[in-house]
């Protein structure tokens, strides 16, 4: 049973920038795909930003040129580089990784864009 755990949320004040990590218990080259979903209170889980296993990216017009998603297969990790954070991004953010017939997420971590 693979784990995910995020970190790297907290509260940063509009225009700064955090970078959440996703930590897997066994080697991300198993998922095809990798995602961020951000879920903001009283509404629905939204994919943020994904990747491939063949490094392809994908990301949400409301965070496209801000956020940036990574990967490195050696530390197992995945990354979301946030800038330019708004009030808008604050959100329980949680990491998904797909298998061919399983689909994992991790606990969320929270993200506050307040001054």
């Amino acid at each position: 049973q693979v784990q995910l755990v995020e970190s790297g949320g907290g509260l940063v004040q509009p225009g700064g920038s955090l970078r959440l990590s996703c930590a897997a218990s066994g080697s991300i080259s198993s998922f095809y795909f990798m995602g961020w979903y951000r879920q903001a209170p009283g509404k629905q889980r939204d994919l943020a930003a994904s990747i491939t296993s063949g490094g392809s990216t994908n990301y949400a017009d409301s965070v496209r040129g801000r956020f940036t998603i990574s990967k490195d297969n050696a530390k197992n990790t995945v990354y979301l580089q946030m800038n330019s954070l708004k009030p808008e991004d604050t959100a329980v953010y949680y990491c998904n990784a797909r298998q061919s017939t399983k689909t994992y997420w991790g606990q969320g971590t929270q993200v506050t864009v307040s001054s």
